[in-house]
């Protein structure tokens, strides 16, 4: 009886961990570049004396769904979409190299550039700081230019090059704070092949018609498992009124 409650109990958690991963993804259906979750349910034996049979229902997750979005013409000069595989570089909160495809820049008072969640994007040297009062422009390799402003256009500066990499994908782990990094701490080499567009972002890569299916089945799922744990509980009580009348 116990192996029954032990694994609709863990498998009734677990559901509710699973709907709020799919509830993430939802969440997130207009976020440019961002990466559907994978969430997958085994099986964990019970580790302790007299428990060799317990089995428990774990939630993992399995990864993240790297096939791209669309692109989504913007116009705005400071909007890049990262063309075909790769990824931008940016410093995470905790100052170490991360990754997204979130091209969504800004510039700040101080001419840093930055992501739209205040995230400094990464050059070859570190952050890209920006003359004030120019007007940007950035390559598809990723190298900004600018024009100050009232000058004559052939006056072109190169001010830096955003850090555009391509490290392997099952090599990348997603953070609680929605960006990837390299699975062992390491920063990625900055790759040539990886190129952006300019005045567009990517959309997300999040099926709504999917992850509504996946809520539905889910909260079917956890009904299943309440349903075995009041199944598991009546028999129990019948057991015992049947111990009672022998006695």
């Amino acid at each position: 009886m116990d192996k029954l409650i032990y694994t609709a109990m863990t498998g009734a958690s677990h559901i509710l961990q699973q709907q709020a991963a799919v509830s993430e993804n939802l969440a997130n259906t207009n976020t440019p570049g961002f990466r559907a979750a994978i969430n997958t349910f085994r099986a964990v034996p019970v580790e302790g004396d007299g428990l060799p049979t317990r089995v428990l229902v774990v939630d993992s997750v399995a990864g993240a769904n790297f096939t791209p979005g669309t692109m989504e013409p913007t116009g705005r000069d400071l909007d890049v979409a990262v063309n075909g595989k790769g990824w931008i570089a940016v410093q995470g909160p905790d100052g170490k190299e991360a990754y997204t495809r979130n091209g969504s820049f800004q510039i700040t008072s101080n001419g840093i550039l930055q992501t739209r969640s205040g995230l400094n994007v990464l050059g070859d040297a570190g952050p890209i700081t920006l003359p004030p009062n120019a007007v940007v422009n950035i390559a598809k390799d990723g190298t900004i230019s600018t024009v100050p402003a009232g000058t004559n256009p052939v006056e072109v500066v190169n001010v830096g090059r955003i850090k555009l990499t391509n490290p392997l994908e099952n090599q990348l782990v997603r953070g609680e704070d929605g960006l990837f990094r390299n699975r062992d701490g390491k920063a990625a080499e900055a790759d040539g092949k990886v190129t952006v567009v300019k005045g567009n972002l990517e959309s997300s890569n999040v099926s709504t018609v999917e992850a509504m299916v996946n809520m539905i089945t889910l909260a079917r799922q956890f009904d299943t498992q309440m349903k075995l744990l009041q199944t598991a509980d009546n028999d129990a009580k019948a057991a015992s009124q049947l111990l009672n009348i022998n006695a």
